[in-house]
């Protein structure tokens, strides 16, 4: 594998140039990794022009230097993590130090106070529009987040029977995704059926599957940090005439928008692919979330498929696109496929199955 770290420091600097800043204090924990490759739940990062120093504390003494290696100067500290960047501060003061706004904390920014000769400058999502264009590992640990959820979910198809309760099949799904090698899970799984369909981001719960029922699973897997995130609609039985009509138009939508959407067009009309083709069936109203969002460390980050976006998608973005027609009291369909915009046009990272799965007919 290629060490990418040295170009996204180079990135990152050329960044913060241009914005007249030559200290930039990492707070998040995905930008921490993406930059430094350490993967523990404690860190600041001070990336200055001359070196990148990376402040953790004694539980990780051992793994943050083999992570980090020589992408940054690794300092254990013992006792308080923001008193020692404070000293680091002072014995190399920067001329302008910002901070990522959208994450540091208002307590967090009050231990800034008087460490710096001029407040710290407020930058909102600076390293992250940087990850927005994903590396050939990046991609491919995405890829292999895709396959890994999509065996699991094969594994336990058949257990999705009426009579099983929906946390059951759930803890299945979880199960055989850890079996498998997921790291973790990157969001709670979401297995909504019948009615509950009608939820877009509904908890999973003791519900029983009836027969003659949608049941929406909307789940994903993380490889090297890197998550997955599909969402499939399976019937229980065999579908009415509704239930056939409103999965086969999400399923015209969403095949649309993956075949449609290019680097270079706005996250609007992105999301304009999958909704015109809703609306004009009448469903408008009931695709009611955005079509899709970017994929990466991050379960979501930019970019955005959305009415609002109306930001350019940059060549290399994986992104999801996930249609849904959602009706109260009646149930819901979605449908999500993970998609890399390469310079050619689209590239599925899952295996795009939209055909209707039909269980225990």
């Amino acid at each position: 594998m290629v060490d990418h770290r040295p170009a996204r420091h180079a990135a990152l600097l050329a960044s913060l140039g241009a914005h007249d800043i030559d200290a930039l204090l990492v707070t998040h924990l995905p930008n921490v990794r993406w930059l430094t490759g350490f993967t523990g739940s404690s860190a600041l990062v001070l990336v200055g022009p001359h070196r990148t120093t990376l402040l953790t504390d004694f539980r990780y003494a051992t793994q943050a230097p083999q992570e980090v290696g020589g992408a940054a100067e690794v300092v254990i500290e013992r006792s308080n993590l923001w008193e020692r960047l404070r000293r680091l501060l002072a014995d190399d003061p920067p001329r302008a130090l910002a901070v990522e706004s959208h994450v540091l904390s208002v307590r967090d920014a009050a231990r800034l106070d008087g460490a710096v000769r001029q407040p710290p400058v407020p930058l909102v999502d600076l390293v992250e529009e940087l990850r927005q264009v994903k590396d050939d590992d990046e991609v491919a640990a995405i890829r292999s987040a895709a396959d890994l959820a999509q065996d699991a979910l094969a594994e336990i198809l058949p257990s999705i029977v009426a009579g099983a309760r929906e946390i059951d099949v759930a803890a299945r799904l979880e199960s055989a995704l850890r079996r498998r090698g997921s790291e973790w899970h990157p969001f709670p799984t979401i297995l909504a059926s019948g009615p509950r369909g009608a939820l877009p981001h509904g908890r999973t719960s003791t519900r029983a599957i009836s027969s003659g029922e949608l049941v929406v699973i909307d789940f994903g897997a993380q490889v090297d940090g890197y998550c997955s995130d599909i969402t499939r609609t399976v019937m229980v039985g065999r579908p009415d005439e509704r239930q056939r009509t409103v999965y086969d138009l999400v399923e015209q939508a969403q095949r649309r928008a993956r075949e449609g959407i290019r680097a270079g067009m706005t996250g609007k009309e992105a999301d304009a692919l999958a909704r015109d083709v809703i609306a004009s069936r009448g469903y408008g109203e009931a695709f009611g979330h955005s079509l899709g969002h970017g994929l990466g460390l991050e379960v979501h980050e930019a970019p955005r498929l959305a009415v609002t976006a109306e930001a350019p998608l940059p060549a290399g973005a994986v992104v999801t696109i996930e249609p849904g027609v959602y009706l109260p009291g009646w149930g819901g369909v979605r449908i999500e496929d993970d998609v890399w915009l390469g310079p050619d046009g689209p590239v599925l990272l899952t295996d795009g199955r939209t055909d209707l799965i039909i269980l225990g007919a």
